[in-house]
């Protein structure tokens, strides 16, 4: 996604260097001075922002719907509609966290068209000592530290394709996207005990499915 006009070519032949582009410039630059010359109508800094996060977002969207097209869909989405309303970005959160907001949206939009009535962040939840009682097999490692294999990284979306919605996005945001609780309780309007719960679910309903995939590729 592109709204910056193409840079004009240098001629070789000229012995003076060309000046570096505003987007060249400001790669060094922290987000939040991006985010000001973006709003100031820099949209050479709001490119910079989306090299800067496009592949994230992209993985995020991909975790919470599972199909390619639709992940890029939504990425591509989100950056539309975070360029479209940057004049109401505030600066109370990071704007990752903002943009990361959009996007769970626009993925929670593509699962409830695909899946009428199915998707929601509000069901009734068990509370962290409901869950704590439960004993799972040790299969080694826990899937977090795994993620960032290739092989591991197939599996896990593919399992965390399997599990609830709610649980899933909860558990990328946590531990793929490495957010902090308090901004996933941010993006997806929860509270912190719940994405806390959340996330053990999440993890002891991965750990589950792992056990039984890892045992049956022993098997075989």
């Amino acid at each position: 996604m592109t709204c910056a006009p193409r840079a004009r070519p240098t001629n070789s032949m000229d012995p003076t260097p060309a000046k570096p582009t505003k987007a060249q410039v400001s790669i060094s630059e922290g987000e939040g001075t991006l985010v000001a010359q973006a709003k100031a109508g820099d949209v050479g800094a709001f490119e910079t922002l989306v090299n800067r996060y496009e592949r994230k977002i992209f993985r995020l969207a991909m975790n919470i719907t599972q199909n390619k097209e639709d992940a890029e869909d939504v990425m591509q989405e989100a950056f539309l509609k975070s360029y479209a309303h940057l004049k109401d970005f505030q600066g109370d959160s990071r704007f990752y966290t903002w943009l990361v907001r959009i996007t769970v949206n626009e993925g929670l939009m593509k699962l409830r068209k695909r899946r009428p009535g199915q998707v929601s962040l509000d069901e009734k939840i068990e509370t962290e000592d409901d869950l704590m009682i439960r004993e799972l097999e040790d299969w080694g490692p826990s899937p977090e530290q795994h993620y960032e294999q290739s092989e591991m990284q197939r599996i896990l979306q593919e399992v965390i394709g399997d599990i609830d919605p709610s649980f899933g996005i909860v558990f990328a945001l946590r531990d793929i996207e490495d957010l902090s609780t308090e901004e996933t309780a941010e993006i997806l309007g929860l509270s912190v005990p719940a994405v806390k719960s959340r996330l053990l679910r999440a993890r002891l309903k991965l750990r589950q499915k792992l056990n039984r995939y890892f045992g049956k590729r022993e098997a075989n």
